[in-house]
């Protein structure tokens, strides 16, 4: 809690309520049944640490296409790693401005369920060579079926694209629903800048928990 009032993340009661969805989605789960009045320790289930190791696996093989380096392989040969590099990536995205001030679509998708997931798609959907382009094609035609792939709610995703395409964040390249779907150049630089500033913080952790003289 406290972390979150140092970062101004969110009030103290925004911060207790969101632990509790952590315990009752078992995200987080008590060390021990009983506590004294004033701390109750938790820790992660190992469900979230299952997650959150492939979370890590990914970045860092991103960061290994990107340069050629060796990071995951380091990573699996040192299986306690974990422990020292997730503290050092949660402080470095509390601290990145680019992680923690995205740009205005970004902003607006990331609020909705699985809104990072929508954006991937989208993004993954674009054919690099278009990259270019103002109006840069994506692979959607389709609200519904976007939404079934999803699992989310047809009606709020639809009102969610409804709020990008009035900022000119989004549109069709011809009929809506008949046509594939466009992401304005600014949005496609907004996913961007987001997803090299978690890379930068995923790559000064790694480097960080190397250097301290960390072994598994």
């Amino acid at each position: 809690i406290e972390v979150v009032r140092r970062y101004s993340l969110a009030s103290r009661n925004t911060a207790e309520a969101f632990v509790k969805e952590m315990l009752r989605y078992n995200i987080a789960e008590y060390i021990s049944a009983s506590g004294d009045g004033r701390a109750h320790p938790m820790r992660v289930t190992e469900g979230t640490i299952e997650t959150f190791t492939g979370w890590i696996h990914a970045h860092l093989r991103t960061l290994d296409r990107i340069d050629g380096g060796n990071r995951l392989t380091t990573f699996l040969d040192r299986p306690g790693m974990l422990s020292r590099l997730q503290p050092l990536i949660a402080d470095g995205l509390l601290a990145s401005q680019g992680v923690r001030e995205p740009g205005r679509t970004f902003s607006l998708f990331i609020w909705l369920n699985n809104g990072g997931i929508v954006m991937d798609w989208l993004m993954s959907g674009i054919d690099p060579e278009d990259a270019h382009l103002d109006r840069i094609p994506t692979s959607v035609i389709s609200v519904s079926e976007f939404a079934h792939w999803l699992k989310l709610s047809r009606t709020h995703l639809a009102r969610k694209l409804n709020d990008a395409e009035a900022l000119g964040s989004i549109g069709w390249v011809g009929q809506r629903g008949h046509s594939v779907m466009w992401v304005s150049r600014q949005f496609f630089d907004e996913y961007m800048v987001m997803q090299t500033s978690k890379l930068a913080v995923v790559d000064l952790a790694f480097d960080d928990s190397l250097s301290q003289g960390y072994e598994s």
